[in-house]
């Protein structure tokens, strides 16, 4: 019953307009050639095929689930996945953003993001099976042997063979030094590796011929903790030497976790019994490695609960125009009907503006971080690889933190706007809400996403990269600080902007007394983060909607970006001076508690 329309303007728009994306790319010389309407004409036809392909097997395939036979460890998916999968397999749609040397169409990340944004809207569950196959492939393009490479990549990138990462176990999910699952070396080079994992997404499908599983382990002589971790390739299938699929691998699905959403995707309990691998990297290094493919995944995680935000606020505002209840308290607005429909009533408004100005946020900072990734790894000027790279790593936690936070709130209002409906199934509206619900916990829950912003990226260099955004949002102030159009948007983000230097020094003293004071404030500490990010790019979609209105341009587009960039301001950025309140109430209404929690 749920429709869904890929947002191709909204992406045009903070591509074109407000980031001059191609223009930044251009500055790559892998990218010298690259043009908007070559972007425009892929996201065109990749909006197709997330909406016509995908999108109709979101519910059924909720309501199906996978299944699991005991005997084969076999997986199968709801039907249509495997068929869905071979035309985004024949559509040559895994090797989008990949690498040309391994068979990729080298098209700038942005073009990736914007795409798996529109899948995540029509079926996070589907997605999830090709889209851990990039962290995959990202880790190994990064760490992986030229024999590795050459092994597994060309299958990766054409979608043959999809791809995993093996980290939590049982007993252990965010604190990895406590894993237990062991790697015996071989005479030949390789290892065989004992254990269980649990929590693996896409861990075991029907979908493609094999499954490269990047599993942590330790090895026989390890150092204890984090420090002595190892990354290993553990395939499915053994590899021939002419590259197909051989002998079944000793890792299998031993069970399937019983969730509370993405009932189409396979969270396996995964089981190895003396499996065959190889390294990735070197010995007791492989956080190094695995950091390449759970950055990629935090980044994918907000991208997640960004194409949730967008479905449900579409369905939601689409339900609001026709569901008819009461009269608006300022008097009929429809007089042709008994009852006016429900859109006219404040607080439902204030709901859908709420998913909208969240959604549309949240587009323009994943837009801008694929963006950052892609000069990162490609700009000629090192300067500006490591800048790239700093920025890119502070707002990390923030896209996988801050926006699937707003994904929790955006779906649950957009499910009350359908009311009683929005409780029933066929309406889609619950579905949003529970598949949205796992994206605050796996990847590192939003609270270690927290403690990473504010002890790591924020407090671990004085606060040295936050100044660095900072100077965006100064030369934005500097720009337009004298316009009044823009002092309702400019403002706020100046003084919220000065407030966090003074915030964010208060807090790291109390921590350097009394290193629970940082975990006390974490979690508002990066909410208000969130919003100076939000608010400097809310400010510069107002500031383009301005010009466009100023000079003449009557598309309504611009009028409605205009107001939703006041509703966000006015409304939702405010939040602010209460969270810094409650981050400075330190420690010890939280710790000085054993009788309350006894």
């Amino acid at each position: 019953m749920p429709t869904y329309t890929p947002p191709l303007r909204d992406m045009q728009f903070v591509m074109n307009e407000v980031l001059n994306v191609t223009e930044d790319l251009k500055t790559l010389p892998k990218y010298a050639d690259i043009d908007s309407d070559t972007i425009s004409a892929v996201l065109e036809e990749a909006g197709k095929f997330a909406a016509e392909v995908t999108f109709p097997l979101n519910i059924s395939g909720d309501t199906e689930g996978c299944k699991l036979d005991p005997a084969t460890h076999a997986v199968t998916t709801p039907r249509g996945f495997k068929e869905a999968y071979a035309k985004y397999v024949e559509g040559g749609w895994p090797g989008l953003s990949c690498d040309p040397e391994f068979g990729g169409q080298g098209l700038p990340l942005v073009v990736n993001q914007c795409f798996y944004e529109m899948l995540n809207s029509a079926n996070q569950a589907w997605t999830m099976y090709p889209g851990l196959t990039h962290g995959a492939y990202a880790a190994l393009h990064t760490h992986g042997t030229d024999e590795q490479k050459a092994t597994y990549l060309h299958k990766m990138t054409s979608g043959e063979w999809t791809g995993t990462m093996c980290l939590t176990e049982p007993h252990c999910g965010t604190d990895l030094g406590l894993m237990r699952t062991k790697a015996e070396p071989q005479p030949d080079g390789t290892y065989r590796l004992t254990g269980n994992k649990i929590f693996i997404s896409a861990g075991e499908h029907d979908m493609a011929a094999n499954i490269i599983h990047l599993v942590l382990a330790r090895l026989p002589d390890a150092p204890p903790g984090i420090k002595g971790v190892s990354l290993f390739i553990v395939p499915k299938f053994r590899v021939n030497k002419d590259g197909t699929p051989g002998e079944r691998n000793g890792i299998y699905c031993g069970g399937l976790e019983h969730k509370m959403g993405i009932h189409g995707n396979a969270t396996a309990q995964i089981v190895l019994d003396g499996a065959w691998g190889t390294m990735v990297g070197q010995p007791n290094k492989g956080m190094q490695a695995m950091f390449v493919m759970m950055n990629a995944a935090r980044l994918g995680v907000g991208n997640q609960s960004l194409g949730l935000m967008e479905v449900a606020y579409q369905n939601a505002l689409a339900y609001a125009k026709d569901r008819i209840q009461m009269r608006s308290l300022s008097g009929p607005k429809d007089k042709t009907r008994p009852a006016d429909p429900i859109i006219v009533h404040p607080d439902v408004r204030k709901m859908l503006l709420t998913a909208k100005a969240y959604a549309e946020g949240g587009r323009a900072l994943a837009i801008y971080c694929s963006v950052l990734l892609d000069k990162a790894h490609n700009h000629p000027d090192e300067k500006v690889r490591k800048d790239s790279d700093e920025i890119l790593s502070l707002l990390t936690p923030i896209v996988k933190a801050f926006t699937t936070d707003n994904g929790h709130i955006a779906t649950n209002a957009c499910l009350q706007v359908f009311g009683g409906h929005g409780f029933i199934k066929e309406w889609g509206m619950e579905q949003f809400v529970r598949d949205n619900r796992i994206n605050m916990i796996y990847e590192g829950t939003n609270t270690i996403q927290s403690l990473d912003l504010l002890g790591r990226k924020v407090l671990g260099n004085n606060g040295a990269t936050l100044q660095k955004f900072g100077k965006l949002v100064g030369k934005l102030v500097a720009e337009e600080g004298v316009n009044e159009k823009m002092a309702e948007f400019i403002n706020p983000i100046a003084y919220l902007g000065d407030q966090m230097t003074k915030f964010t020094t208060e807090i790291g003293f109390k921590g350097f007394q009394n290193p629970d004071e940082v975990g006390a404030a974490a979690v508002d500490y990066l909410r208000v983060a969130g919003h100076l990010v939000f608010g400097y790019f809310w400010a510069r979609m107002a500031q383009v909607a301005l010009r466009e209105i100023a000079a003449g341009n009557t598309d309504p587009f611009y009028v409605g970006k205009l107001q939703t960039a006041r509703f966000y301001f006015a409304k939702l950025f405010p939040e602010t001076a209460t969270l810094m309140r409650t981050a400075r109430a330190g420690s010890k209404v939280l710790l000085d508690t054993d009788a309350a929690l006894a």
